[in-house]
């Protein structure tokens, strides 16, 4: 038993004692396969970081192994952090501000001019008036001079500072420029005109009464400056593939340190954070998938064992292309930089279409294409050239007619993989003679190491996984295999008839959407039961005795109907896959014996003999591939029995043989239908029309002479004649 075998029966173990629930063993297969995948994708097993602070100096040259674009955010922020500042602050202005500083020094003029005209308050008193009307700490001498009654000055002085005051409130005072605009005010009023006296009350009533109309607007603030930062696009900084980004013994700076984490050199800022989008990732997959194999082939979705088939293939697949990306070359590291155009996604590809279904393959080759594209931090020129290796890997095993085409397909993938690798070479402006390299010695090996993948591990997949692949058939249709060997020597006239049976059964197969390698492979072995008691079958018997003649038709109806039953054993004794002892098995469905039948109906006891006595044991074909198989068989040996073949008459055998068989039940549980059914009787003649044509009967040595002979005399007669004339 291979060492895989041990392994998944071992594993097949632990879910059987699941107590044998289905869901529980797909859910918990589904869970191991969405883990793997997850880290897969998201785990560097040999991470090529670095270890490098602000104003360390560099140990080794570092080069970038990709094109990346990406924001310098430290430069982002300082751009628009001077976007902001260049903002002045935003100020409203309240009117009513203006108004009442002109009033109050209307008020203040006004009191002091009621002073001034009270004659009835003596000087000591009106100094104190307008002391207590005022609030200013005036020189004695100026409050003397003040109480004199001045209308013309004090109407003058009035006007003039409020005109003043009215100036600089339209302008905007504020508390910052509010000291400054005083002093400016108060300089001023030296051209009002007035005396001293009048002059110090103009600048003391400016000093008190003047104060900020404008005041700081935060909110209108905030928001143009966050427009400003806003409009401020962020700076961008291009890395080219293979760009030196240090050199040995420089200083690092924060650019350096910058472009080594966009380069993922000096590790994930949020491990969490992307490891939780490549599982979202990896489940929308899953389901993308197993959406289509519902859809499209739910045969394949309910058998368990090729979901888990389909896992496997893209485990390995991913495993073996995260190896090659870890390899590291320290002397060409640019050249180790395209190590993942290596990994075999045309593998994936060729095993599942080989095993389970081309157009499945073409969906699993592009989900595992995008994957490599995750897995080379978004390098998209990986994930295309995997697709377009794939694609034509599953293009080149659709029609395999021996092993040798497994390595022509492996011959074309490389040479797809080497015009991809050279066109995204291009595209990505790599130097040319890296280019050159690169595409012919890494999509060479891609191509080979997919080819080897597919042949080394197609024999444990196909007897781990119980599936009869084109390749196993391919093996068991070749002449040499032992059971074919013997049925040429032990029943010649059975393996010629099976041949034929082959040719005729493939054609149709091929038609109706059957597996054509499957039923010519069913076609061979169908009949091997007959190497138990081959003389019994009339197709090899040498001689003029046939032993049915001499033993009961229940009898011969019993040794003829135990060949499937023989068959099916020495199938599997043969180790033949259970396709093919499928069409052993049913071959013949439960058709009636009729030759026997009738001739147990011609004696004397004819009230007793029952049709079912004369049957075969079945079952009816269950697939369109042994129904096709039944009715080559039937022809077959219908079109040999007769003498006078004519094309009109063979076309009514063969339309009555097909007629036969669905009126009596034979083709009810499998799915071909009437149409297939006359498309498979024009296969059949077209095939029949080239094995039995009309032949040249030539002559033999006695009839030359004798044609000779006749023909001389007729010259010698007719040369009398003319003598005589």
């Amino acid at each position: 038993m291979f060492p895989l075998q041990q392994v998944w029966g071992k594993v097949r173990a632990v879910f059987s004692s699941l107590a044998g629930k289905r869901k529980v063993r797909r859910g918990i297969a589904a869970v191991l396969l969405f883990v793997l995948l997850t880290l897969l994708v998201s785990v560097h097993y040999v991470p090529q970081k670095v270890d490098l602070q602000v104003g360390q100096v560099a140990p080794t040259d570092i080069f970038a192994s990709r094109t990346v674009i990406f924001e310098n955010k430290a430069k982002t922020k300082e751009a628009r952090e001077q976007a902001k500042e260049a903002i002045e602050k935003q100020y409203r202005t309240d009117p009513q501000v203006s108004v009442g500083v002109q009033e109050d020094i209307s008020s203040a003029v006004d009191a002091v001019g009621k002073v001034q005209k009270n004659q009835s308050l003596t000087e000591e008193e009106k100094i104190n008036g307008v002391r207590d009307e005022i609030n200013l700490a005036l020189p004695e001498n100026v409050l003397k001079d003040l109480i004199a009654p001045r209308p013309e000055s004090l109407q003058r002085l009035e006007d003039g500072v409020n005109s003043l005051v009215k100036q600089a409130m339209e302008q905007g005072i504020t508390f910052e420029n509010q000291e400054q605009v005083v002093e400016q005010l108060v300089a001023q009023v030296k051209h009002l005109g007035l005396n001293s006296s009048y002059a110090s009350l103009a600048e003391g009533l400016i000093r008190k009464f003047v104060r900020p109309n404008e005041f700081f607007d935060e909110y209108k603030t905030d928001l143009l400056q966050k427009t400003a930062m806003d409009a401020v696009p962020p700076v961008m900084v291009s890395i080219k593939e293979n760009e030196k980004i240090i050199g040995e013994g420089e200083i690092v700076t924060e650019d350096h340190m910058a472009k080594l984490a966009a380069l993922g050199l000096t590790g994930p800022s949020s491990p969490i954070k992307s490891l939780t989008g490549a599982a979202l990732l990896i489940a929308l997959l899953m389901t993308v998938v197993l959406f289509f194999i519902y859809q499209q082939n739910k045969n394949i979705y309910q058998n368990a064992g090729h979901l888990y088939l389909i896992g496997l293939i893209v485990i390995v697949v991913l495993g073996v292309g995260r190896a090659l990306m870890a390899i590291n070359v320290a002397q060409w590291p640019q050249f180790g930089a395209l190590f993942a155009y290596m990994v075999p996604v045309a593998a994936a590809g060729m095993l599942i279409a080989i095993l389970l279904d081309s157009r499945l393959a073409v969906l699993v080759v592009a989900v595992v294409s995008f994957l490599v594209g995750i897995m080379t931090a978004g390098q998209i020129r990986f994930g295309v050239v995997g697709l377009i290796g794939g694609i034509t890997g599953v293009y080149g095993v659709s029609k395999l007619s021996q092993r040798g085409d497994l390595a022509r397909a492996g011959v074309i993938t490389a040479a797809a993989n080497v015009l991809a690798i050279f066109t995204m070479g291009l595209i990505s402006d790599t130097p040319m003679g890296l280019l050159l390299t690169s595409s012919l010695a890494l999509g060479t090996i891609n191509g080979l190491l997919s080819s080897i993948l597919t042949n080394g591990a197609l024999p444990y997949l196909e007897s781990t996984f119980a599936i009869t692949s084109s390749v196993r058939l391919l093996e068991f249709s070749h002449p040499s295999n032992p059971v074919l060997r013997r049925l040429l020597t032990e029943a010649p006239g059975t393996y010629h008839h099976s041949i034929i049976v082959g040719n005729l059964a493939e054609s149709a197969a091929d038609e109706v959407g059957g597996e054509p390698m499957l039923v010519r492979v069913g076609a061979y072995y169908h009949d091997i039961g007959k190497l138990k008691r081959p003389y019994f079958f009339i197709e090899n018997q040498m001689t003029a005795e046939n032993p049915h003649e001499k033993i009961a038709p229940s009898l011969s109806t019993l040794i003829l109907a135990s060949h499937v039953k023989d068959g099916v054993e020495q199938a599997k004794d043969a180790k033949l896959p259970q396709a093919v002892i499928d069409i052993i098995e049913q071959h013949h469905g439960t058709s009636l014996c009729g030759y026997f039948y009738h001739k147990a109906k011609e004696s004397a006891n004819s009230e007793s003999i029952s049709e079912d006595d004369f049957r075969y044991d079945g079952p009816k074909p269950q697939s369109k591939e042994a129904a096709v198989v039944m009715l080559a068989d039937s022809v077959e040996a219908a079109v040999r029995s007769m003498k006078n073949r004519t094309p009109g008459k063979t076309e009514g055998v063969v339309r009555k043989i097909i007629k036969d068989k669905l009126l009596d039940g034979q083709l009810d549980e499998c799915d071909l239908t009437l149409k297939d059914l006359n498309t498979i009787g024009d296969a059949f003649l077209k095939v029949l029309s080239g094995i039995f044509h009309s032949r040249i009967e030539y002559p033999d040595a006695k009839e030359i002479e004798r044609r000779k002979s006749k023909r001389a005399g007729s010259r010698k007669q007719s040369t009398a004649k003319s003598e005589r004339k």
